[in-house]
């Protein structure tokens, strides 16, 4: 009997750590929240970035485990990381929780996303076939840009003088490569609090410029049917000499291309003295509202927040981070990013549709106004109009929804108390 108690309580004093260090981590693990992020976070920023930022995350945090979706529809991803052109789509289709209840943003608008890193629009230019063409220099003046374009879609040089991409599938078409235009002239949409307006001279001088660019065919062919994607790729192979594109593209460029062959300056404006301002693209990252773990989803759209360097570096942004802008060392030492720096200081920041909860029907209006304008013999002036009067019956069904609902109000109070 001695014999045995003995061997019992040294079973005992074997199994029991390990009983007790079971039971801890069973616990731990029945705390554990599971996350679960866009699979495309990886088509961002790589997944080796991405797989050391989520350690570092869980380290921190032990009590949530982050799992990438892999696009798989077996689990909904709780973080969802999109660039400009989802935004919109992703906030028409109430696929975002509202953020304001954690942050100090203004209680009467909705903040639904973070933005992580930034980029502008400018115009980019194949030097070979400008100086082929007898031009030495980037067209200054909407004047000699339609100049510059007209002789090289007209003369032997194997290239289309410049080119716009409106397909419906590139939904950054609108800003990037007509708003652009306006912001570059001075134009604004946002006179006013209670929508858009269009109705101006300037606006009107700058659809017209728009519509001789296509009316005297010197647009690469398919205007309508080809996205800023494709376009890029006939860039740099030397089928165009002149496009609007976003400085994301740089690294994509300078690969493809070298550094000698093409080079980045202002969109041309109108001339009439009105205000530089840039377009600004971003990728950004949200909630999705059917997520069951909002508040620990925020705890990790904070953490991506504070490594926006990180992608500021990877990517070689520029602007990179406009609510905190300090140059990073990509951009003191290249001279395209100094370039593109030098762009962004002298610019002020154009307010589009981003993030609006009626932005693809005011972008869809003003698109197919714009191809009616094109491909009819309707005036600039008549073009405004009609898009100026679609625009008001959004405006009108826009106006009454825009104030936050007493059901949004009750949500963020319970965020708020839980987070107390």
């Amino acid at each position: 009997m001695d014999v045995f108690i003995i061997a019992t309580l040294l079973v005992l004093a074997v199994i029991t750590p390990i009983i007790i260090s079971l039971s801890v981590k069973i616990e731990a693990a029945a705390k554990q929240r599971v996350l679960y992020l866009s699979s495309n976070c990886e088509e961002f920023f790589g997944k080796k970035m991405m797989e050391t930022l989520i350690l570092e995350f869980q380290e921190k945090n032990p009590d949530i485990l982050i799992r990438m979706t892999n696009g798989e529809a077996t689990h909904e991803p709780d973080i969802l990381l999109f660039d400009e052109g989802s935004l919109n789509a992703l906030v028409a289709e109430g696929a975002l929780a509202r953020l304001n209840p954690f942050t100090n943003f203004d209680s009467g608008k909705q903040q639904l996303a973070v933005p992580l890193v930034s980029f502008m629009d400018v115009l980019f230019y194949n030097i070979d076939i400008l100086t082929a063409a007898g031009f030495y220099y980037p067209p200054k003046t909407r004047a000699e840009f339609t100049t510059f374009a007209r002789t090289i879609s007209r003369g032997e040089f194997g290239a289309s003088g410049a080119a716009i991409s409106l397909s419906p599938e590139d939904l950054q078409a609108p800003a990037r490569d007509i708003f652009s235009w306006i912001w570059a002239g001075g134009g604004n949409f946002w006179r006013d609090e209670e929508g858009p307006s269009i109705s101006t001279r300037v606006i009107t001088n700058d659809i017209a410029f728009l519509g001789t660019l296509y009316s005297e065919e010197i647009l690469a062919p398919g205007v309508f049917e080809t996205t800023g994607e494709q376009r890029l790729e006939e860039f740099a192979q030397g089928k165009i000499a002149m496009m609007v594109a976003s400085t994301r593209a740089i690294p994509y460029l300078r690969e493809r291309m070298g550094d000698t062959a093409f080079g980045i300056t202002t969109i041309p404006g109108s001339g009439t003295g009105g205000k530089y301002s840039a377009a600004f693209s971003a990728i950004y990252a949200g909630i999705n509202s059917n997520s069951a773990h909002i508040e620990e989803a925020w705890s990790f759209l904070v953490f991506l927040a504070e490594k926006s360097f990180l992608f500021c570096e990877e990517l070689k942004a520029v602007p990179g981070v406009v609510s905190d802008i300090i140059r990073g060392d990509y951009i003191k030492a290249d001279p395209f990013y100094s370039k593109a720096w030098d762009i962004f200081e002298s610019s002020g920041i154009a307010e589009g549709f981003s993030g609006n909860l009626y932005a693809q029907e005011y972008e869809t209006a003003f698109m197919e106004e714009l191809q009616i304008f094109f491909e009819t013999g309707r005036t600039a002036q008549q073009t405004i109009a009609a898009i100026q009067q679609r625009w008001n019956v959004i405006t009108e069904k826009a106006l009454p929804e825009e104030t936050e609902t007493e059901g949004e109000k009750a949500q963020d109070e319970v965020i708020q108390d839980e987070a107390a």
